[in-house]
This record gives C-alpha cells, sequence and structure tokens, in this order.
C-alpha cells in the first residue's frame, strides 16, 4: 500500500468538522482545534486510523469474505458505488432495506425473484403474460435491481460493513453489532466512534473528503484480492505437480470453501412472481392515494391557520443555516 500523507487529505479537506456545538464529545480525542466555530479534525490521527483499518479490510479481503460498503447520502452514493465496483464488492446507496443483515434469508429470497424474472424472460414466459402483467413484473424487476441489484452476488453474511455517516445509518449499525459483524467508518466530529470497530475522522459530508478516502479504502481491498489470487494460484501449482498443500499453508480461512455457495433455497415459480408484481403495484397505488390525501389536508390545514403561522415566525425568527 502507498503511504497516505496528511497533505493530500488537507487538500481534499478531511480536516473539516461540524460546528462546535454539534459536537460528540466522544470525539474529543481526534479533535485538533476549534477555528470560526468549526471543529478540526487531527489528520495525523485520521493517518494513523486509516492506515489500521486498511491492514485489517486488506486481510478480510484476502480471507474471501465480502465486504458490504453503505453509502445512502446524496454526495457519496455515486462515489461509493463507482469505487466499489472496480473491486467487486457489495455496496447499498438506496435505502437500507430493514432486516437486511439480521433477516438475510428473506433478502436472498427477494434476489432470487430477480433471477426468476430473467429466467422467464429466457424461456419465454414472460411472453405468454397479458400486457398489464408484463408492465407489473417489470415494475417489480426494476424496483428490486435498484434496491438489490449490487448485492446479488452476496450469498452470505458480509465478512464486515464499511459505513459513510454512522448517524444516518444507524439502522445498519445496529444489525451489524447484533451480529457481531465488524464495523469500519468515517465518523465525523457529531457522531459517536463508540459505536464503530474501525473509526476513520474524516469528513463525512464533503464529496472530495469522500472521494479520497474511498480511494484509500478500496485500493486495500484491491491489495486484499490480489493476494488471495496469488495464494490460489500457488496452491493450484503445487496441487498440479502432485504434492500435498497443507490447510494452513494458506491464507484463506475453513469458511473460504463455501464463499460461492448458496443455500439450497427454493426459487420462486413464475405464479409467485406474477402475484407479487401484481401486490407491489396495489401498494403503490394505496400508498400514492394515501399521500395525495395527506397533502390535501396539509394544505387545508395550512390555508385554515395563516394567522397562527405568522404568528409562529415572528416570535421564532428562523435560524441562519450554516454549511461546512
Amino acid at each position: 500500500m502507498s503511504k497516505i500523507e496528511v497533505k493530500d487529505l488537507l487538500d481534499a479537506g478531511v480536516h473539516f468538522g461540524h460546528l462546535t456545538r454539534k459536537w460528540n464529545p466522544n470525539m474529543a480525542p481526534f479533535i485538533y482545534m476549534e477555528r470560526n466555530g468549526i471543529h478540526i479534525i487531527n489528520l495525523y490521527k485520521s493517518v494513523a486510523k486509516i492506515e489500521e483499518a486498511n491492514e485489517a479490510l486488506k486481510k478480510i479481503a484476502a480471507s474471501g469474505r465480502k465486504i458490504l460498503f453503505v453509502a445512502t447520502k446524496k454526495q457519496a452514493k455515486d462515489i461509493v458505488a463507482e469505487k466499489v465496483a472496480n473491486v467487486n464488492m457489495p455496496y447499498i446507496t438506496e435505502r437500507w432495506p430493514g432486516g437486511m443483515l439480521t433477516n438475510f434469508v428473506t433478502i436472498r429470497k427477494a434476489v432470487k425473484k430477480m433471477a426468476a424474472i430473467d429466467k422467464m424472460k429466457a424461456d419465454g414466459t414472460f411472453n405468454t403474460l397479458s400486457k398489464k402483467e408484463k408492465l407489473q413484473v417489470d415494475r417489480l424487476r426494476a424496483k428490486l435491481e435498484k434496491n438489490l441489484g449490487s448485492i446479488s452476488d452476496m450469498t452470505r453474511l458480509p465478512g464486515a460493513l464499511f459505513i459513510v455517516d454512522i448517524r444516518r445509518e444507524h439502522i445498519a449499525v445496529k444489525e451489524a453489532q447484533k451480529l457481531n459483524i465488524p464495523i469500519f467508518a468515517m465518523v465525523d466530529t457529531n457522531a459517536d466512534p463508540r459505536d464503530v470497530d474501525y473509526v476513520i475522522p474524516a469528513n463525512d459530508d464533503a464529496s472530495k473528503s469522500i472521494e479520497k478516502i474511498m480511494a484509500l479504502v478500496t485500493d486495500a481491498v484491491a491489495e486484499g484480492l490480489r493476494e488471495r489470487q496469488q495464494d490460489k494460484a500457488e496452491a493450484d501449482a503445487a496441487a498440479s505437480e502432485g504434492e500435498v498443500v497443507a490447510a494452513e499453508s494458506t491464507s484463506a480461512s475453513p469458511v473460504d470453501k463455501t464463499e460461492t455457495v448458496d443455500k439450497p433455497t427454493e426459487e420462486p415459480t413464475a405464479k409467485e412472481v406474477i402475484e407479487e408484481a401484481v401486490t407491489e403495484d396495489i401498494q403503490e397505488e394505496v400508498t400514492e392515494e394515501v399521500d395525495k390525501n395527506a397533502t390535501a389536508e396539509e394544505i387545508t390545514e395550512e390555508v385554515a391557520q395563516p394567522a397562527e403561522a405568522e404568528k409562529t415566525s415572528e416570535v421564532e425568527p428562523e435560524e441562519p443555516t450554516e454549511d461546512k
């Protein structure tokens, strides 16, 4: 791994924390100073923590286990998707599906529905459906692809989670803690580092900062994957020569043997997929109707009470928003 330079982190704005009044006291060890009402992160400690996290991520990748990256905030989505896809790791950049880890079997069933729909299209079953059913199945496929497409290759629980902004992804943090899955995370000055196993003190709001940290992290993962491939190649070469290779001489753990093995679960039938698509379509229509009614009620309330709204705005002046 290339050496991490403090200047590079400084140029990327990794050192900018949040407003001092929004700080979490548990981040005090990682704060260097306060300037203009904003906390400044100690980049020397950030470098040390990045190196520690990278070493651990490298070992996990070399063992053959998957690392699930989670970043649903707008400025992090595209960056994480691009960087993580390059190292062939799963990632979540849309809404975190509740029970993603604690109810993993159900999530796998949803992923299998995508495969079932693709199979329907391949064997011609899809063409026998009515126009409405085709539309409903396509909608279901698009929804599943959007939310779960990036984890379709994840056949078992990940070996670790890497999170951008633990305050936003608090549900993912809780699920990982419940299952004792190691958590790596970018932690800003307004978050609690005690929830994370490998803390990387960094600005988790600026896109440049996120891109810099993700580049360093994915480089470490890529190096671990290269080591794994090299070890496999050496083991195959030794086996072809008739040598007996001891299990402890390889860096892969015993669990690695089941890396691509999925539990034998029943694949949904075409009928089940169509029923699911129809149900999803009905639920979306009901939700849209409820949202419309709620919006109408809100508008009515606002029109009925204009005086009260004006009074409130006079008593409580709007606080100026302060960005980083």
